[in-house]
């Protein structure tokens, strides 16, 4: 979703997608996550000169999804640290709950990773992963033009 209204998400609404985010999967079930909700016009600004998007201006509201590296679950074997994962869990939760209550999103990850450290003043302990813009989608009747891979494409039977 890349057009947005200006009324921000009703408190329902964000009651339920961030109840959703609470209970995504981890692994070792560690929730090395914190989200950090800009809703006021200071803290959305700084955000979007993190990110040079025009559209990004719309969003009446921007979840930031940080996690703790250290919190995080590392598979001994080979040293794996999970917290980027499971940040992509907890979006992918945001996103889907969001889009059930009538709300729209877009997966921001193409941002200047230590202006949105700086912009949100992040503890050197948190990772900023994904930025969310989240809101009432502006235009429900054109496509984006978004293409898929084929079913084929995508799943090998063995």
């Amino acid at each position: 979703m890349r057009a947005y209204k200006e009324k921000k998400p009703e408190e329902y609404q964000l009651e339920y997608v961030l109840e959703c985010a609470r209970l995504a999967p981890s692994a070792v079930n560690r929730q090395p996550w914190h989200l950090i909700i800009a809703d006021s016009i200071e803290a959305r600004e700084k955000l979007c000169a993190c990110y040079h998007r025009d559209w990004l201006k719309q969003a009446p509201m921007i979840i930031v999804v940080c996690v703790d590296r250290d919190e995080a679950w590392t598979r001994q074997c080979d040293g794996k640290n999970h917290g980027d994962i499971d940040a992509a869990i907890i979006t992918e939760h945001i996103c889907l709950a969001a889009t059930e209550v009538g709300l729209g999103t877009c997966w921001v990850c193409n941002f200047d990773y230590n202006a949105v450290r700086e912009a949100l003043n992040l503890p050197e302990y948190l990772s900023p992963v994904v930025m969310i813009p989240i809101g009432y989608p502006a235009d429900t009747s054109s496509d984006p033009g978004t293409r898929r891979k084929d079913i084929a494409q995508i799943v090998e039977w063995r």
